[in-house]
Formats: structure tokens, C-alpha cells, sequence
């Protein structure tokens, strides 16, 4: 018996798929893009006193109050955002599941959604399990900007939402206030949602970090979405969630529950102490992950790889053009079985393969030592290809 035709043009998650070769070979992953050191100490502390508290059965479906306050205090302190945590707030395993159950809650069979590319892989799956069309609109080389008649042509009577993913995932860019006031235009124009993604918000190396409902006439129909993964470095925590209108926190609310319930109580708990961290938490981390970026864009260069240095998020997404004549997944296995060094194919970004045929990204969310290892390795790489 087959399986449902609806799944018939995923594939295995290329991230995920490229970790388990990189353990296979024992290369230095710089592919999936999770930190490989702690994450802050009173989180951690917070967690195990929660579980010893025998906070160890269901939370609330949509969040434990004390995070959704939390949440909803971190948007008026950061963006001037008013927040009711009880009607506007969702919590959810993860920025991933907030997104698909964002998707089945909204979309429509034959609604649109365009989805700026190169783009993280989970996008076009989640609009095609919603039975909606995702509609792709490439950034323009070799800068990432958008191209305003471009985004202008795709918008239409079928569209329903626009993906906003800044810091970008894998490209970096930071969208600058033309672009998310073009995109807010739009989104007003053709009454259109404007769905964001940005657990790298904290990520910024150049540029700032714009959120769209903050835009006149935006609130009422922005989605936002963010989780704890990036900025706590707690990947593995699964703690994400949703800021939306009333009316469509109810059916996206319903959503949440029947795919997953809720996120783990305990980490629910200890998450909202990360939200109490003061200026100098952010500061520091974002001056760690600048230095991290330079160090990684300097050992790239040399070993002849072109790209625009990232302004946000933690990859580079590197054409190798000049280095191999390879295509992207031949060449990113290769370089993890003989270099020791694993990336992910550029061709995972794109809704058309051959897109991202000369492009891998690398992930620098690692500690210096692992960082070290990895540009002893690529010194090597002229030498082998």
C-alpha cells in the first residue's frame, strides 16, 4: 500500500542526514547548526529544580502562565510590543512544530505562500501538508537583497502568507527597514499574512533586527515565531512559540494540542528564567558569535571558498565554484569522508536543485576548539582537491 501522495516529494531532513555521516567519519560537523557548548547555568539549574519539584506532568496546552508571561514581557521590553499572554501566546515543541501547526491552522487547499530561497528546508513541506502552494522568490546574488518587482509579482489574489526569516537561514542577511516596509505593504495590499521565523533575532553582526508586526497596520496580521533553541543554546529543550491575533490563536491553539499537546512542563519552567537575563547576557553572546563568524569567514577565504559574510544567524552559505567542479552533495559528502569536515549541500536550500548546485553551509555555532579542528582540516582541502 502506498504512502499518501502528499509525501511524495519530501525528503529525509539533508541536515539531519548530513550529522549522521559526519559521526560515521568522524568529521568535524559543521552542518546542523547546534551549539556544541553549555548552555547558561541557571537555566540548567532551574530545569533540575523544577523535575526535583515534581513539576513532571502536563503544562497548560498552550504554555505554563509563568512562560507566557515571560514571552509576552520579552516582546514589550525588546519591540514595544503589547502582548496578552493569555489570549496572544502559544507554546510549542520547538519553532518547527510552531510553524507546521501555524500552517494547518491557517492554510487553505489552493492558498499561496511565497517563500523567499534559498530557505530552510521545513517551509515547502509544511505548505504542501497544509494542501496549500508554496510560491518561491529567489534573493538576488550575490548580496541575498530582495528584488522589489520580483516579491511585487508574486503577491496576488491567492496569496495568503509571506515567510519573514531575519537573521536568515542559511544566507545570513539581515532584511533591512526597505525591505520588511515593502514587505508590510504587500502584506497590507493583498491582505496577506506575514508569517515570521526568527529564533536568530539575537544574532546580529551588522544591520538590526526589524520585527514586522511593529509595522502601522501589522500587528493585526503578523504571526510571529520564535523559540529558546538559539539564544539559550538549547536546541534539544523543544521550546518554541507563537504570538498571534486572538482569533487566530483559537484555531491554532486547537492545532497544537492534537499534534503534539504541549511542550515538556519542567522546561517550560526553567525557560522563562532566560527571559530575566540582563543586557549584558546579550551583548556578550552576540560579541562571541562575531567573533566566531570572523574566525570561520577568515579560514573559509583562505581555503578559496566566495560568499557575503554574514549579517545575522550563525552559517555561511559558501560557493565553491572555484574549488571544485562537484556538485553540491557529491561535494559535501566528499568533503566529509576525506576532509573530515561536514556541511550541508546548498541544493537542500532551494526549491529547484540545481539552484544551489555550487553552494554548502557551514554552521559556527561551535566551541573555538572544534572551530580549530575544523580549519586545521580545510587547510588541507587545495591539497586533496
Amino acid at each position: 500500500m502506498l504512502a499518501a501522495r502528499r509525501t511524495a516529494t519530501f525528503t529525509e531532513s539533508v541536515i539531519r542526514e548530513m550529522t549522521r555521516i559526519a559521526t560515521m567519519h568522524q568529521a568535524v560537523n559543521l552542518a546542523q547548526g547546534f551549539p556544541d557548548f553549555p548552555m547558561p547555568e541557571p537555566m540548567k539549574e532551574a530545569a533540575c529544580a523544577a523535575i526535583r519539584g515534581d513539576i513532571n506532568q502536563y503544562a497548560v496546552t498552550w504554555g505554563t502562565p509563568v512562560l507566557r508571561q515571560a514571552i509576552a514581557e520579552k516582546y514589550r521590553r525588546w519591540y514595544n510590543l503589547e502582548v496578552d499572554p493569555d489570549r496572544d501566546v502559544t507554546v510549542t515543541c520547538g519553532a518547527t512544530e510552531a510553524m507546521a501547526s501555524v500552517f494547518l491552522a491557517l492554510m487553505d487547499a489552493g492558498d499561496e505562500v511565497i517563500i523567499p530561497e534559498p530557505f530552510y528546508e521545513n517551509y515547502g513541506p509544511d505548505a504542501i501538508l497544509a494542501g496549500a502552494n508554496p510560491v518561491f522568490v529567489p534573493f538576488e546574488r550575490p548580496n541575498w537583497t530582495l528584488d522589489a518587482d520580483r516579491l511585487r509579482k508574486a503577491f496576488n489574489s491567492r496569496t495568503k502568507a509571506i515567510i519573514v526569516n531575519t537573521p536568515h537561514n542559511p544566507t545570513g542577511r539581515v532584511l533591512t527597514r526597505d525591505e520588511i516596509s515593502l514587505i508590510a505593504e504587500l502584506c497590507i495590499e493583498h491582505d496577506a499574512w506575514a508569517i515570521t521565523d526568527g529564533p536568530y533575532e539575537h544574532m546580529v553582526y551588522s544591520g538590526h533586527h526589524h520585527e514586522i508586526a511593529t509595522w502601522p497596520g501589522m500587528r493585526e496580521r503578523t504571526i510571529t515565531i520564535s523559540s529558546l533553541s538559539k539564544t539559550w543554546s538549547a536546541t534539544g529543550w523543544r521550546i518554541g512559540w507563537i504570538i498571534a491575533p486572538p482569533a487566530q490563536t483559537g484555531p491554532i491553539r486547537k492545532v497544537h494540542d492534537f499534534l503534539t499537546v504541549g511542550a515538556p512542563a519542567p522546561l517550560q519552567t526553567a525557560a522563562a528564567v532566560g527571559f530575566a537575563f540582563d543586557a549584558q547576557y546579550y551583548n556578550q553572546f552576540c560579541a562571541d558569535y562575531r567573533a566566531r563568524r570572523e574566525f570561520l569567514c577568515g579560514v573559509l577565504r583562505e581555503a578559496g571558498f566566495q560568499f557575503s559574510t554574514p549579517e545575522g544567524a550563525y552559517y555561511i552559505f559558501a560557493d565553491f565554484s572555484s574549488i571544485s567542479d562537484l556538485d553540491d552533495v557529491t561535494f559535501a559528502k566528499w568533503m566529509t569522508q576525506e576532509v573530515g569536515v561536514a556541511t550541508v549541500p546548498g541544493s537542500s536550500f532551494y526549491s529547484r536543485k540545481e539552484d544551489g548546485r555550487s553552494f554548502v553551509r557551514f554552521a559556527f555555532c561551535k566551541k573555538q576548539a572544534t572551530l580549530d579542528q575544523a580549519a586545521e582540516r580545510l587547510s588541507k582541502l587545495r591539497a586533496l582537491v
